[in-house]
């Protein structure tokens, strides 16, 4: 049976920093909880998404310094996101619409997990190369 509700195929659970945390701070939760992105939250409040990929991008190769650069001034501010009962048609079209791989999840104003394209596609075709690179771990080995 194939997952119709985006509840089905998130990530439960949302990692988070103020939106005064250093880049550093970022990176570092990152590299410890061995994801690529984190919420940006002021208080309960999702301000925005900060990826790896943004670290690397908006800041490193501009050569600012990571230690004094807020998470809040890199990351894209007011992420688009989806409710846990969303269909999953509905993630995949806004991710397409806004070209973006992740969306959060929120459910009664809290971030509650995280829906990325590779769980979308392993969702709609397990067989699939996408689906195959998700399920692998961060050395490219098949998690467990």
């Amino acid at each position: 049976m194939t997952a119709q509700l985006v509840r089905e195929v998130m990530t439960p659970g949302v990692v988070a920093v103020r939106p005064d945390a250093s880049l550093v701070e970022a990176a570092r939760l990152m590299r410890a909880q061995d994801i690529g992105d984190v919420v940006v939250a002021d208080g309960q409040r999702v301000v925005g998404l900060l990826t790896d990929r943004d670290i690397t991008v908006r800041a490193v190769a501009d050569g600012v310094d990571p230690l004094t650069v807020s998470a809040e001034s890199v990351c894209t501010p007011d992420p688009v996101t989806v409710a846990p009962g969303d269909p999953v048609t509905q993630a995949a079209a806004l991710m397409r619409a806004h070209a973006v791989r992740r969306l959060p999840v929120i459910e009664d104003g809290l971030p509650v997990g995280m829906v990325s394209l590779g769980d979308l596609a392993q969702a709609r075709d397990p067989g699939s190369a996408l689906a195959d690179i998700n399920r692998a771990g961060p050395q490219g080995e098949a998690a467990v």
